[in-house]
């Protein structure tokens, strides 16, 4: 196996984006909005701007440096997208006897009456995160893509079974109908198209 020592990628900047790159922090601006991301954690990686791309690269790269460099530019190109299109993902609220209720309250989820539950479940909303509740479901909407799915990903483990109820795959000891209340993702789109 021939090993390449010198790795880059190219990120192409459309049309009313600006990207501003200092050191390994990347600012992206663009209609919807601005997105920031630090890179710093990864050594042997440099990031550059040239005219109207963005270069991304290694020297004398290793297996995880080559998939770095790859990585990197994938999320510059979300960061891209974000502030063009943004990123809505839909998730359905699932119940079969008892009426789960959400509302949003500051920069967290309430969940009520998860599986007849006298208390209540909360899940953490990211910043820059926007959600609704939309009778059965639950729209959440950004322009950085890892708020959004993280959020959608909050909402969905704090629907979850925990504790006893986990010990079988249908929900409880022995045989029966599993329990498939919760909060799961259905649709990912873009605000924008």
């Amino acid at each position: 196996m021939v090993r390449e020592y010198y790795v880059a990628h190219e990120v192409q900047i459309p049309e009313g984006v600006t990207v501003n790159v200092d050191g390994k922090r990347v600012v992206v601006e663009g209609p919807l909005g601005k997105v920031e991301r630090d890179f710093s954690h990864l050594k042997k990686i440099f990031i550059s701007k040239e005219d109207s791309k963005v270069r991304v690269e290694t020297f004398h790269a290793t297996k995880r440096e080559y998939a770095a460099v790859r990585t990197v530019a994938s999320h510059i190109e979300n960061m891209i997208i974000g502030v063009t299109k943004g990123f809505r993902y839909k998730m359905k609220i699932v119940y079969a006897h008892f009426p789960m209720s959400l509302k949003v309250q500051g920069d967290k989820v309430i969940i009520e009456n998860y599986l007849g539950e006298r208390g209540t479940r909360e899940a953490k909303l990211l910043p820059g995160v926007t959600v609704k509740v939309q009778k059965d479901d639950v729209i959440i909407e950004g322009i950085d893509k890892e708020a959004v799915g993280q959020t959608a990903a909050n909402i969905h483990r704090a629907a979850k079974l925990t504790g006893k109820r986990k010990m079988s795959p249908h929900g409880r000891e022995g045989s029966g109908p599993g329990i498939l209340d919760g909060i799961y993702l259905y649709a990912r789109e873009h605000i924008k198209e």
